[in-house]
């Protein structure tokens, strides 16, 4: 069974949220990046989105995108990120999930990428810019080797359409909690509880909402209506600052675990 699945299973029948964290792929640097991972994971992270930096990424806030830019300019490549999640299973269990774009994966080769994420130890990807209508290929190259291709719905998103998606998403559907980018807000949108309730009704899969939570209230709120929460600007600007990422990791997975 695929990890996600597993994990997902396992945390409904303990009436649990995942905690889902992102971290951009080598940024500030690679061995800062595995620190930062395996203390999210410490801290009570279930699941590890890893972002491959691209020139392009067209769903990501500032944030992100200067974290991106600033991976690539030290060089760090899909392969280099491939290379990480082969010594990282040496030691975890944990899932963990690549975001892409389609341009690095058509520029690896759809098989070759689909290949090389199963050697690695790869449980998903996300990719932002790929819509149902075009995924097929991605979609069967990961299934023949047990990868999920997870997809997003957004608010925008139509209701028939909501379900379309979600019958295609593997592991789990992303659910955009907002209209635009990445990144840390203030409040999230008022009527996210009902956009949530009305994607978990749709979908055969769980539901992991995204975008914008920032803080462990944040993080609660949402996860009401959602089987998990993805943690991603926050944690960027966190790294960025220098800040430890166990105790805030530790106060997410404390909220979301509040009776």
């Amino acid at each position: 069974m695929n990890r996600i699945d597993r994990l997902f299973i396992d945390l409904k029948g303990q009436g649990r949220k995942a905690l889902i964290a992102y971290v951009t792929g080598g940024y500030p640097t690679l061995s800062a990046m595995d620190k930062a991972v395996k203390d999210l994971v410490r801290g009570g992270a279930d699941l590890i989105e890893i972002g491959v930096p691209f020139s392009d990424p067209i769903a990501d806030g500032p944030t992100i995108q200067e974290s991106s830019q600033k991976a690539l300019d030290a060089g760090i490549t899909p392969g280099a990120l491939l290379d990480w999640v082969k010594r990282f299973r040496k030691s975890h269990d944990t899932p963990v999930v690549l975001m892409t774009y389609m341009n690095p994966v058509v520029s690896r080769g759809i098989d070759r990428f689909a290949r090389e994420a199963q050697t690695a130890g790869v449980d998903g990807v996300i990719v932002p810019d790929l819509i149902i209508e075009e995924g097929r290929p991605l979609e069967e190259a990961l299934a023949r080797r047990g990868v999920h291709l997870i997809y997003l719905v957004a608010p925008t998103t139509p209701p028939a359409r909501r379900e379309q998606i979600a019958r295609r998403s593997r592991g789990f559907l992303y659910a955009v909690s907002l209209t635009g980018v990445t990144g840390a807000r203030r409040a999230l949108p008022k009527d996210v509880g009902a956009f949530l309730a009305d994607v978990r009704r749709r979908s055969p899969v769980p539901v992991a909402v995204g975008f914008g939570i920032s803080d462990p209230a944040q993080a609660r709120h949402a996860a009401a209506e959602a089987d998990g929460v993805i943690v991603g600007s926050a944690l960027i600007q966190r790294l960025k600052n220098k800040k430890p990422l166990f105790p805030f990791a530790r106060s997410l997975r404390r909220a979301l675990d509040r009776p």
